[in-house]
């Protein structure tokens, strides 16, 4: 499991990385595609249960 500290580290070289300008639309992208895969995900359990049913 991933502590508060972990996290705050990550937090800190992205900071140093990317900058304070453009993390928020770092974050922003990396947000939207996360939900994309979950939906993804979810029209793929969907579609392995309607051809299941088929059988």
């Amino acid at each position: 499991m991933i502590g508060w500290q972990q996290i705050l580290i990550v937090a800190v070289i992205a900071l140093l990385l990317f900058g304070s300008a453009r993390l928020p639309t770092l974050m922003r992208d990396m947000g939207r595609s996360l939900n994309e895969f979950k939906r993804g995900m979810k029209d793929s359990n969907r579609l392995d249960d309607d051809s299941e049913e088929s059988r």
